[in-house]
């Protein structure tokens, strides 16, 4: 029997009992990558807050079945919400992005259409998209070893989003001079969610920033240099990840 409970796993159905069945590509990375046997144990998640161990019982062709599967993990809500409102950018930066933030702990993620937005997804590609899109943001979470997915919305326009986000603190990431320092602005007192907007890498339209205005974002900026929007994003996060931690700490103590 090999341990290789450092191996995560996603589970499209949550455990029946101490049984649980891997299909599709984690079942073929487990096969055909990881190269499992009988016996072998892994850890399972499935994306909302909860882990197992388990292991492998019966390898088929395109399934594995697992047995003895323990809840060892069941996180509770966490008490803090980023939600990025990225804007739609070339695949391989989008992809990019939505890998990263989610190492990083980003709670949710809605994707804006945007008159500057280098990509155009037709509605016939989107299903298939949001598919890849999702298998990137389980693989980044399973090798984060984040217990929990981020909601990823589907691509809508500007006024949608910023409509359908929903958070105590809304930003607006601008590249207009004399915004609001995003530290000083972050301090002002502890904000259990924070919704925070990067633009596309020709900036926002006018319109499109009073669209973000009129649902009480708050024009911020990011320093003195102009980032790329995959830039801006992991940036931006990092940050307000940091902030919104250390208010938290000061806090409780």
């Amino acid at each position: 029997m090999v341990d290789m409970s450092n191996r995560r796993l996603y589970l499209q159905t949550p455990p029946c009992g101490e049984s649980a069945v891997l299909s599709g590509s984690e079942a073929h990375h487990l096969i055909h990558v990881l190269r499992a046997r009988s016996g072998d144990r892994v850890e399972l998640i499935d994306g909302s807050g909860r882990v197992w161990t388990g292991e492998v019982a019966e390898i088929g062709p395109a399934s594995v079945d697992l047995s003895k599967v323990t809840l060892i993990v069941e996180e509770s809500p966490s008490s803090t919400s980023l939600i990025l409102l990225q804007s739609l950018c070339r695949p391989d930066k989008l992809e990019w992005i939505l890998q990263k933030t989610t190492e990083l702990g980003i709670t949710e993620i809605y994707l804006v259409e945007t008159r500057r937005s280098v990509a155009r997804i037709p509605l016939e590609r989107i299903e298939a998209k949001m598919d890849r899109w999702k298998k990137i943001i389980i693989g980044a979470a399973k090798q984060s070893r984040r217990e929990t997915l981020p909601l990823l919305h589907p691509p809508v326009n500007c006024r949608s989003a910023s409509e359908q986000a929903n958070a105590d603190l809304k930003i607006l990431f601008s590249e207009n001079q004399g915004q609001r320092n995003l530290k000083s602005l972050m301090r002002m007192k502890q904000w259990n969610s924070v919704a925070f907007s990067i633009g596309p890498e020709g900036g926002w339209t006018a319109d499109e920033e009073s669209q973000f205005l009129d649902n009480q974002f708050q024009p911020v900026s990011l320093g003195t240099h102009i980032l790329r929007t995959e830039t801006a994003a992991i940036a931006a996060l990092a940050v307000l990840k940091y902030e919104l931690e250390d208010s938290l700490a000061s806090t409780s103590n």
